[in-house]
């Protein structure tokens, strides 16, 4: 069984006992437990239900592992041909990483 919940703007595909690295999410603490109840689609084994927009009665379970993580870090290089401009700056995201622990659907 598997959802598609949105969380913090993002989508994701869920399953219980995976773990999902989401946009930083405010006042969150370790051993936290976390409801999201914007659930996009529901699959019970091979039995689909897609909401309109949500599915009415579903939400995800989940419990914060870690509240902030960094992302890799991306360089961001600008530069002008010629005329001896150069800018390298750098740029690591802040996550949380979350464990799925129940689907309720």
């Amino acid at each position: 069984m598997y959802v598609i919940v949105e969380i913090n703007g993002q989508q994701f595909k869920a399953e219980e006992g995976k773990k999902l690295f989401v946009h930083h999410i405010q006042n969150a603490e370790a051993q936290q437990a976390v409801e999201f109840g914007k659930v996009l689609l529901v699959d019970n084994a091979g039995n689909v239900t897609v909401g309109a927009p949500t599915v009415e009665g579903a939400k995800v379970v989940c419990e914060v592992v870690s509240p902030l993580v960094k992302g890799e870090k991306v360089l961001v290089f600008h530069k002008k041909r010629r005329k001896g401009h150069r800018k390298l700056n750098g740029h690591r995201q802040q996550f949380t990483e979350l464990t799925i622990k129940q689907i309720i659907a």
